[in-house]
């Protein structure tokens, strides 16, 4: 049964949750530099989206809902971070194409995903939210393939619970 569920794309990995401490990494970033998750955990509250694919139309719509409600990120001290497995290039114009003011890094090997334990749906990558507090514990986590804007309704609701 487990081959089965892997043949589907489902991982065997249990998924990060609530309560669980976030594994630390490094990817690069839009902009070909190193991030390393370690250097800002412990100085502000993370909002770490994983997302399928740059320039399809749900993560488009995810990621210029992040954009046009990054005032309200910052307010809270957030810093956001969006992850799929697209490489640099297409990640920087992603970037550019859509003005987006936070980070997305390239995870060609998928492996911070399967650090996360973020499951797929067949083929498809999935789209899971989780909203990080300063000590690296995650507070809240939100998982929907289709509905990429409430991503940032429930990150934002997740951050105020914080204040």
């Amino acid at each position: 049964m487990t081959a089965f569920f892997q043949l589907l794309g489902f991982s065997s990995q249990s998924q990060i949750k609530t309560g669980d401490k976030i594994p630390a990494f490094s990817l690069q970033d839009q902009d070909g530099k190193t991030f390393d998750i370690t250097r800002v955990l412990g100085k502000q509250p993370l909002v770490i989206y994983f997302y399928p694919k740059d320039e399809t139309n749900v993560c488009t719509r995810e990621a210029c809902s992040f954009r046009d409600s990054f005032q309200d990120f910052q307010k809270y001290g957030a810093l956001v971070i969006g992850i799929s497995s697209d490489n640099v290039a297409s990640h920087k114009h992603f970037a550019t194409h859509h003005k987006l003011p936070f980070t997305l890094l390239s995870d060609p090997k998928n492996e911070v995903r399967k650090l996360f334990g973020v499951p797929k749906t067949f083929v498809i990558p999935g789209r899971v939210t989780y909203i990080v507090d300063k000590n690296g514990v995650v507070v809240h986590e939100f998982n929907s393939l289709r509905d990429g804007e409430k991503h940032v309704t429930e990150s934002l609701a997740a951050l105020k619970k914080m204040q």
